[in-house]
């Protein structure tokens, strides 16, 4: 009797481990994208949009789908599939936090001084760019700069709440379609380490980034050398 006990014991344990394993599983969502795909290039066919998109794995909370939209921003979006195709934002991070703002990440040093080595023209209304319209609302994602009109290269935020007074100041080139409930929740969970910067206590590893072209090709990124 002991030892049979002791097996039902034994069996309620591992089910409820199996039970616990379930979960961690279930909460840790890609969307359906495979990641594990060789190179940077994949096939999002379940989103019906003829513009491109990037998918971006984040660690330890799950994927965002991003849709860009070349028609407002050329050159930016050109060079945001140069630099997923190259793989440069896998094992990237989120280094920046400002809860009810913004999250920023893309600086392959993680310390918000970083970026590809090159520059691009800011391409937003203030900038003598005036094909740009895009608002700088909650889930639209854009580019970081320093004072400088010229000086974005592979930083980027993605706007946590509306912030209007953005608009015609900084380069938004995309959306977050799908997903954003991670972007939600990294920003209730992660830790930021100084307010007035943002600056996290814990970087979040952007472990791998695709992108979907639908089919099309697009130009080189034009460059403005650092």
């Amino acid at each position: 009797m002991k030892h049979k006990f002791k097996t039902v014991v034994l069996i309620f344990l591992l089910v409820l481990c199996c039970s616990g394993c379930s979960k961690e599983k279930t909460k840790i969502d890609l969307l359906g994208i495979d990641f594990s795909t060789k190179g940077n290039e994949c096939n999002l066919e379940k989103y019906k949009t003829t513009n491109p998109l990037v998918a971006m794995s984040i660690e330890d909370y799950g994927a965002i789908v991003i849709e860009l939209f070349p028609e407002k921003a050329e050159n930016t979006v050109n060079n945001f599939i140069s630099l997923v195709k190259s793989g440069f934002y896998d094992n990237n991070n989120f280094h920046r936090l400002v809860p009810d703002f913004v999250l920023q990440g893309g600086d392959p040093t993680g310390t918000g001084t970083g970026g590809p080595g090159y520059s691009i023209k800011g391409e937003f209304s203030k900038n003598g760019y005036n094909q740009n319209d895009l608002k700088h609302e909650e889930k639209v994602i854009s580019m970081a700069r320093s004072q400088e009109y010229d000086s974005a290269g592979s930083q980027f935020f993605i706007m946590l709440e509306d912030s209007n007074y953005l608009d015609g100041e900084y380069a938004a080139f995309g959306k977050v379609i799908d997903g954003f409930d991670i972007i939600e929740k990294i920003e209730d969970e992660a830790i930021v380490s100084d307010e007035q910067t943002g600056k996290l206590k814990n970087n979040i590893t952007i472990k791998k980034a695709l992108v979907d072209t639908r089919g099309k090709d697009y130009p080189e990124v034009e460059k403005i050398t650092n």
